[in-house]
């Protein structure tokens, strides 16, 4: 059985919403930097990227998705 692969997505979480958007649909990729993936997730959901200054980024090596998240907070 063929797997087909799935195109890498940007996973934003903001604002209580979960985006997904394809990384060539915003020009990011796997020698993207930090600072470019904040951007352009600012970018797409037209916030300043100042808005994302305390997320982070999770990149899973084996899909190539990017997850762009706020700072889990316990207790």
């Amino acid at each position: 059985m063929t797997q087909t692969q799935q195109m890498p997505h940007l996973h934003v979480r903001y604002n209580g919403n979960s985006i997904d958007v394809p990384l060539d649909e915003i020009d990011l990729g796997d020698v993207s930097t930090n600072d470019d993936v904040l951007r352009a997730a600012a970018q797409y959901l037209n916030q300043p990227v100042t808005k994302f200054s305390s997320f982070e980024i999770d990149r899973n090596e084996e899909t190539g998705d990017i997850t762009v998240r706020p700072p889990a907070v316990f207790g």
